[in-house]
């Protein structure tokens, strides 16, 4: 008895043709190819918030020419030296250190000059992002004595997640982690927890879970964790008045930045010392595309990232 019978001419003209066709309207997915930036990277999957991205802790490069100008900019700053103070992140991170934003950048400098800091962050970046940067230079020969991260905001991103979600943040961030430790092994880390956002408030949970395994990192020593989400909102996670922007409910305000320094001053002073009445860090950088519009802050197309 045969079960198996010749595939007909027709049978296999069809195969031929319909097959490349669903795959090309996305019926059948195919992996996608390492970049030439990033050879031998994991395939791709459908990302929380929508899209394919990678898992949070396998390094992956930002393509646009924006994003690579930054990193050549970042690579300049970083070979500088006379950083003691090494602040990583996406932009909520980046704003506060940024030419671009003169408001916060004064805030910055009111509040850190003379503990030699600089700002390493850049906008709408996910943890894979930042990871990829730190392993391709960015934090190559700085030796900071400390290290000030707050990432994963755009992992989250607006929608409700689930325990899965909440794994891959955790392991990127302690990806994240290990790559700060390898490239400068002196530094004291602050982790920062990450800050609530409430352009959906159906996300909270999902932070706080986060949240609460990264603090498992913290031994006390060589990685301190810093939560102030306490002085930024309720215990619901809604925020108070006047801590984030009141048109993305992300980004913080004046006020909400001078939280975080002030729950990380402190630890400054007892790492550091008090400031010193001059300041050796390289001058701050900002977005590229801001050069355009000097003095005008840049307006960042994806309204869901940071």
């Amino acid at each position: 008895m045969h079960y198996l019978k010749p595939i007909s001419g027709v049978f296999l003209i069809a195969t031929l043709v319909v097959l490349p066709a669903l795959m090309v309207r996305g019926q059948v997915a195919a992996p996608a190819a390492a970049t030439a930036t990033n050879p031998g990277a994991a395939t791709p999957r459908r990302g929380f918030g929508g899209g394919f991205n990678r898992p949070a802790d396998q390094p992956s490069p930002r393509n646009d020419a924006n994003s690579q100008l930054a990193h050549r900019q970042l690579l300049e700053k970083a070979a500088k030296g006379g950083i003691d103070v090494y602040f990583e992140g996406d932009s909520i991170t980046r704003r506060w250190g940024a030419t671009d934003y003169p408001n916060l950048l004064a805030n910055w400098n009111s509040n850190f000059f003379g503990w030699n800091a600089a700002d390493f962050g850049w906008g709408a970046d996910r943890v894979e992002n930042i990871l990829w940067r730190l392993e391709n230079g960015e934090l190559d020969g700085v030796n900071p004595k400390v290290i000030v991260l707050l990432a994963g905001i755009n992992n989250v991103g607006n929608r409700p997640g689930d325990d899965a979600q909440v794994e891959d943040i955790t392991k990127g961030l302690k990806a994240v982690l290990d790559v700060c430790q390898q490239k400068a092994p002196g530094a004291t880390i602050i982790l920062t927890a990450i800050f609530p956002r409430n352009d959906n408030l159906a996300v909270v949970p999902a932070i706080n879970k986060i949240n609460d395994r990264l603090a498992r990192f913290a031994d006390g020593k060589k990685i301190r964790f810093l939560n102030v989400n306490d002085k930024l909102a309720d215990a619901d996670g809604r925020l108070f008045d006047g801590m984030m922007n009141a048109g993305d409910k992300l980004h913080p305000t004046l006020k909400g930045y001078q939280v975080w320094a002030d729950g990380l001053k402190p630890i400054f002073t007892e790492l550091l010392g008090p400031p010193a009445k001059t300041d050796h860090a390289p001058a701050p950088t900002g977005d590229p595309s801001a050069n355009k519009n000097p003095g005008t802050p840049a307006v960042n197309p994806n309204t869901n990232r940071t």
